[in-house]
């Protein structure tokens, strides 16, 4: 009896055992519902960062880099220009004249919308020696668009990196050519490796040569070479004079046959002269729908080698300033040959319609900003290079917000002064509204920021 009682409680107590391992198994199980006790049932409460910053009702400061700027805010674009050198002028010194126009009654700021683009203008300003003028302070400064001074709202001297296209002229004489050909190697003398350059010639017609690569790589050096032309031979045809190889006696012909223009011809024979191409408006322009393609924080400069002729080209001169002052471009040139004369320049202004422009690059230089720089000589031709680049890189630049209409596409004359006396100052003499100013004002992207 005790041995069965006995042997009972060893089968209980096995029994007991192997429940207890089985619920511990269980219980190790990711599934089982003791295991899913374990994990709390909410999740646990989150302490707010500088909750005691927080105001009740009107939440925390905002951050002033978390702020999209809308273009109103009077500093440059989002992505456009570095805003933290942007002046404060509140006007109260020095109130400009127009702006009451942008003020509510009481003198508070005007909440109604208005629609405004943001205008970049690039100058030079230079003293009578044609020297460079430092430290020119933004207080000096005053810009006018239609004759109303406008505020500035942005002001640097830092240098930007340019997007330079170079046009060779191969319509020149030999001689020029040939001197041309000679300093194209101090070309990448007048730029830094932050620049980049597309190489362009022009003869009957614009060539691209290489597209925009690194101002300073061995692609460009190559393509300079490449671009060397013997240039064209003077025609040295006198019809009818002593030098036309043709004897006379009392017009009837040469005498002798051996020295006639034309042996079967009862008289002199008239040679016309072969009609000369200079197609600089064409290679201009191809050069500047390139230009308008790359980043707007670059300048954008068309660089010409040329005598300034023009002739035969399919579009005329006052259709490619329009381009270039729709497009932010400046043109800047060394004149060579005949044209880099003080005269010449001064009789192409009394010029005959139908026949060849001695020198049209001091007018695109004018309206856009630029400059053109007058040498005969392999050394001056070299050194210009440096000079152009230099002035190109050091230049200033303000900025402002326009309250014309963006979409009539009127010209917009603009005037740069500086208070300085003896100062001159060089900037483009206006601008057409273009396609970027209006998406930067109406067109915005999911952060909020203006689109570029």
């Amino acid at each position: 009896m005790k041995l069965g009682i006995a042997a009972c409680m060893v089968v209980v107590t096995g029994t007991l055992l192997a429940a207890q391992a089985r619920s511990a198994q269980q219980a190790a199980l990711p599934d089982s519902p003791q295991a899913q006790q374990a994990i709390p049932d909410s999740p646990r409460p989150q302490v707010v960062p500088n909750a005691a910053a927080i105001t009740p009702g009107k939440g925390a400061p905002a951050s002033t880099s978390a702020i999209a700027d809308d273009g109103f805010n009077g500093s440059a674009p989002t992505g456009a220009l570095p805003t933290n050198k942007t002046p404060v002028d509140d006007g109260a010194n020095d109130p400009a004249p127009d702006i009451k126009a942008e003020l509510g009654p009481g003198g508070r700021v005007a909440t109604l919308p208005v629609n405004v683009n943001f205008v970049q203008i690039p100058f030079t300003v230079k003293d009578k020696s044609g020297a460079l003028v430092p430290a020119l302070d933004w207080r000096e400064v005053r810009v006018y668009e239609n004759g109303l001074r406008k505020q500035i709202r942005f002001w640097t001297s830092d240098p930007f990196p340019l997007s330079v296209a170079f046009v060779i002229d191969q319509t020149l004489s030999v001689n020029v050519m040939n001197t041309v050909n000679n300093s194209l190697g101090a070309v990448q003398g007048g730029f830094t490796p932050y620049d980049e350059m597309a190489i362009y010639t022009y003869n009957n017609g614009p060539v691209l040569r290489t597209d925009y690569t690194g101002a300073q790589s061995a692609r460009v050096n190559a393509v300079l070479a490449q671009s060397k032309s013997s240039g064209r031979d003077v025609y040295l045809g006198d019809p009818g004079g002593p030098l036309s190889q043709t004897a006379e006696i009392n017009g009837k012909g040469a005498f002798d046959p051996n020295v006639a223009a034309n042996r079967s011809a009862p008289a002199a024979i008239f040679q016309a002269p072969p009609k000369e191409m200079h197609a600089l408006n064409d290679a201009i322009f191809m050069a500047a729908q390139s230009l308008a393609k790359r980043p707007e924080v670059r300048r954008r400069v068309i660089y010409v080698v040329s005598d300034g002729k023009e002739y035969g080209s399919k579009i005329k001169s006052k259709e490619v300033i329009r381009y270039l002052q729709t497009n932010k471009i400046a043109v800047y040139a060394t004149v060579v040959g005949d044209s880099a004369t003080p005269y010449t320049g001064f009789l192409d202004r009394f010029h005959i319609p139908l026949t060849m422009r001695e020198n049209i690059l001091p007018q695109y230089a004018a309206a856009t900003g630029g400059e053109a720089i007058a040498e005969w000589r392999q050394k001056g031709i070299e050194q210009s290079f440096a000079k152009i680049g230099g002035d190109v890189r050091l230049q200033y630049t303000v900025g402002y917000y326009s309250n014309e209409p963006i979409t009539d596409g009127k010209f917009r004359p603009v005037e740069v002064k500086v208070l300085r006396p003896g100062l001159d100052v060089v900037a483009k003499k206006g601008y057409y509204p273009s396609a970027e100013n209006l998406m930067r004002t109406g067109t915005r992207n999911n952060s909020g920021a203006a689109a570029q």
